[in-house]
């Protein structure tokens, strides 16, 4: 954006544009990254935790997975206008109930969820308002946790997970099909060790697997600003791709940022729910946040750099192309020179000394030779200088 200040817009009434104006907004559209429109369905004034459909958006998928060591439940629920008596008991002390919830425009699903599950009215709404930052509520028989999770595509895409910690279960609300619990689910159907752990451990591997989802894209950045920099330094401008990978950047901060405090106010806040056990977990999760922020702060620096070495290597180029204007308009300012002596209209029948080559014989190819060796003549001089070569 703050390249727009170099072009000011033609103001008329007219449809025509200025050259710089479109070559800006193509540089401008570039750059930005995809953003989702803020809309609050709620009206304003109202009641704390009004939950409201989106009229547009009213699919729900739900999936309850219940396991233990020694059992496996995976269930897949159709919307029902009483969907709470679909809804499984968790009361069960033995086994781990997971509510996996997609789509999140369906207000009235929501509500049967909350009220079957006991979860506070302002955590559903924000549950249904898909804009929070990542954080961490703790309530007083279930725990509130919500972070970004990025998509798989190549522009920064994310969408809202939002997770219920309760007595044994789970639930976990998501705008969209496709996620990164996939590997989660198949550890459950594998029989590995997350069979044998309690509610608080599977609630802590939904946060790692979102965390250790910006790995990759930094991993992806990070190749990406080296060959910029390799392109930059062969000449070729690369300025738009450093400043999408910057907004980029500031994006990734920006979130993983939020889920540092969101783990760091888990960790400070001792909750009955999360076992000692699963708390050094959570602690793997934050140090990873940390990691996190440390790599993307390296990569801002380095495209600092970059755009500093863009800047400096175009100010190369064009003294290489003022270098070669002077060298021709040098080699070419003695023949002008010539030419511009012959050209003056002094007639030689006056005078025998007015231009008296005019009369030899082989007086145009004597000038003409003259030119060639003066350029030949400052070529040589110009290459023994140096000056003609990388």
């Amino acid at each position: 954006m703050a390249a727009k200040r170099y072009f000011r817009r033609k103001q008329n009434d007219g449809p025509s544009r200025t050259w710089g104006t479109i070559v800006i907004r193509k540089f401008v559209r570039k750059v930005r990254p995809k953003r989702q429109v803020f809309r609050r369905r709620t009206p304003i004034a109202s009641p704390p935790g009004t939950v409201r459909s989106d009229t547009k958006n009213l699919d729900v998928k739900l999936r309850q997975i219940r396991f233990s060591k020694e059992h496996l439940e995976d269930q897949r629920i159709e919307m029902h206008p009483k969907l709470h008596t679909q809804l499984q008991d968790h009361s069960a002390e033995e086994a781990v109930l997971w509510l996996d919830v997609v789509g999140v425009g369906n207000g009235d699903a929501v509500g049967q969820i909350g009220q079957k599950f006991g979860l506070h009215s302002l955590a559903l709404e924000d549950v249904v308002h898909t804009h929070q930052r990542s954080k961490y509520d703790d309530y007083e028989d279930h725990i509130f946790f919500v972070a970004r999770m990025l998509k798989s595509t190549d522009t920064i895409e994310s969408e809202q997970v939002s997770l219920f910690l309760g007595s044994g279960f789970v639930i976990s609300f998501q705008e969209l099909d496709g996620d990164c619990f996939e590997p989660i689910r198949e550890r459950i159907r594998q029989h590995t060790r997350i069979r044998g752990q309690q509610a608080d451990y599977l609630f802590y591997t939904m946060i790692d697997a979102i965390i250790d989802g910006y790995f990759p894209r930094l991993e992806a950045i990070g190749a990406r600003l080296e060959d910029i920099e390799e392109k930059i330094l062969n000449l070729q401008d690369e300025i738009a791709e450093v400043y999408d990978l910057r907004r980029e950047l500031m994006w990734i901060r920006k979130n993983v940022w939020q889920l540092r405090e969101a783990l760091q106010s888990m960790m400070t806040h001792e909750h009955p729910l999360i076992s000692s056990g699963t708390r050094t977990y959570m602690r793997d999760c934050h140090d990873h946040t940390v990691q996190l922020i440390e790599v993307v702060e390296v990569f801002r620096d380095q495209c600092a750099n970059l755009r500093d070495l863009s800047l400096a290597m175009s100010d190369v180029k064009a003294n290489e192309v003022m270098k070669t204007l002077t060298i021709f308009a040098t080699i070419f300012m003695p023949m002008s020179f010539v030419a511009g002596v012959y050209g003056m209209n002094f007639d030689n029948k006056v005078s025998a000394w007015n231009m008296p080559e005019l009369e030899w014989t082989y007086g145009y190819p004597y000038a003409l030779g003259l030119m060639a060796a003066i350029g030949i003549a400052l070529l040589i001089y110009f290459w023994k200088k140096g000056w003609l070569k990388d």
